[in-house]
């Protein structure tokens, strides 16, 4: 039987091959949001397919409402073995604006960059990059007689449109898709040269409110005074949902969030998070939100509500008196912890129409809702996993949270009682969704070694 040096050499061994097949991949156009690219998202699901059937996978493409989804099994070389659930998605963002690309999107090549040589072309780093790096894992493996994991793999084409697709697929597919763990590679490192894995999400809610006074728009020189102003009331119900520590002040809404683990807490302060820099890229100085914690925590640990949009009255060009019948606004909740989405949304649903004067009435249109997820530090896969990691590279992975929402995570967890590995090998420069769009090589190559050395310890 082959050791974890064999692998590692043969995926060494392979590297201009491994480039050129991404290449490949990276050269077709799949992007999920243009219907003049759908004929693209099946070209990409097809070479999957093709990849994946070379590889000694039992291999399916599977037409849904959407794009197609492609899923595949290979059995271990051992009975005993674990069985791990491999997640990734072929699909893209649009490229625009076209005019600030330094070259062709989707004719992609290495560039000399800051960290060495990287590969530039749209989905290089988001997400069929980090994608090809299991992929080229599992082709050393399939030289020495397969995989020490038995594993399954799941490829979306509608991830960057919102996985529409994705949950009746789950729930109808949930006994081929099941496994022991889940491995999403559509996360990043710490740094460059430092791993990571994310091992929280944070949950989110999405409320919209439309406030109605009058049956109409008034004359503010007729009306103004004597009428109810929409926008008034909205605003100050607004400016209501945050004390003046910075915290949240639904009734309620803290129930569920629990105090971050000591052992992360002292992770975290390891970490060289710079708040001063992270803030000063966008042009801010001071941190906002809750002012007993710190910025990581304020990222990752703790729960936010952020309006997103106010639309109400005149906002063309030049002056209209008008008092507005309508004033509307959106807001999005990012949860922790065992906060509940329908609790959360309730919460503000009361705290708005308690404070509605007369004659203003309220409308409220949900926009969706999830839990946030998280994975218990003693989880046994993580620990092998970060011990793997830092064999490949040098540094102990740090145990980062997100203050994002991968809804895939969610799904596997509710459909498929099934907890998340999160690993990628993205940087924070990498440009995704952005012209440009990069992936470091030395990702590319490592992150191949990385998902060697993680299939072997947890076989192990």
């Amino acid at each position: 039987m082959a050791t974890t040096d064999n692998i590692l050499e043969a995926i060494d061994a392979d590297q201009e091959s491994a480039l050129e097949r991404l290449f490949a991949f990276l050269s077709i156009p799949s992007i999920s949001a243009v219907p003049a690219h759908f004929p693209d998202c099946e070209r990409a699901a097809d070479w999957l397919v093709g990849e994946l059937g070379g590889l000694g996978f039992e291999v399916a493409k599977h037409p849904t409402e959407g794009r197609p989804m492609v899923t595949g099994q290979v059995k271990a070389n051992r009975r005993d073995a674990p069985h791990v659930l491999f997640y990734g998605h072929y699909d893209v963002q649009p490229v625009d604006p076209l005019n600030l690309w330094r070259s062709p999107p989707f004719e992609p090549k290495l560039e000399a960059g800051p960290h060495g040589e990287q590969i530039v072309a749209r989905g290089a780093s988001d997400d069929k990059g980090q994608l090809m790096t299991f992929l080229e894992a599992c082709r050393a493996f399939e030289k020495f007689g397969g995989p020490p994991c038995q594993i399954s793999v799941l490829f979306e084409g509608e991830e960057e449109t919102g996985s529409p697709s994705l949950p009746a697929f789950l729930a109808k597919n949930a006994k081929l898709l099941k496994a022991d763990i889940a491995l999403v590679c559509d996360t990043g490192m710490w740094g460059p040269g430092t791993p990571a894995i994310t091992t929280s999400l944070r949950g989110l809610v999405g409320e919209e409110v439309i406030l109605t006074g009058a049956n109409r728009d008034l004359h503010s020189g007729v009306y103004g005074g004597a009428a109810v102003n929409p926008i008034h009331v909205l605003s100050t119900i607004l400016g209501a949902l945050h004390d003046s520590n910075g915290a949240v002040a639904l009734p309620g809404f803290y129930d569920g969030v629990e105090e971050l683990p000591a052992e992360i807490a002292e992770q975290w302060s390891t970490l060289d998070f710079d708040a001063s820099a992270f803030l000063g890229a966008v042009g801010l100085t001071t941190p906002a939100g809750e002012r007993d914690r710190t910025p990581l925590e304020q990222l990752w640990s703790r729960p936010t509500c952020d309006v997103n949009g106010i639309v109400g009255g005149y906002t063309g060009e030049g002056a209209k008196t008008v008092l507005p019948a309508k004033a509307s606004a959106k807001i999005t909740f990012r949860l922790v912890g065992k906060q509940n989405p329908e609790r959360v949304a309730q919460a503000f649903r009361s705290f708005v129409t308690s404070r509605l004067p007369p004659d203003v009435k309220a409308e409220f249109i949900s926009h969706g809702g999830s839990a946030a997820i998280s994975l218990p530090i003693k989880n046994e896969a993580l620990r092998r996993g970060r011990r793997a990691l830092e064999a490949e590279w040098g540094k102990p992975a740090a145990l980062v949270g997100c203050g994002a929402s991968i809804p895939i995570v969610g799904a596997f967890k509710r459909e498929l009682q099934m907890d998340s590995l999160l690993v990628g090998f993205a940087l924070e420069d990498d440009r995704i969704h952005s012209p440009n769009e990069k992936y470091e090589r030395t990702s590319f190559h490592k992150g191949a070694r990385s998902w060697a050395r993680i299939l072997a310890a947890l076989a192990a």
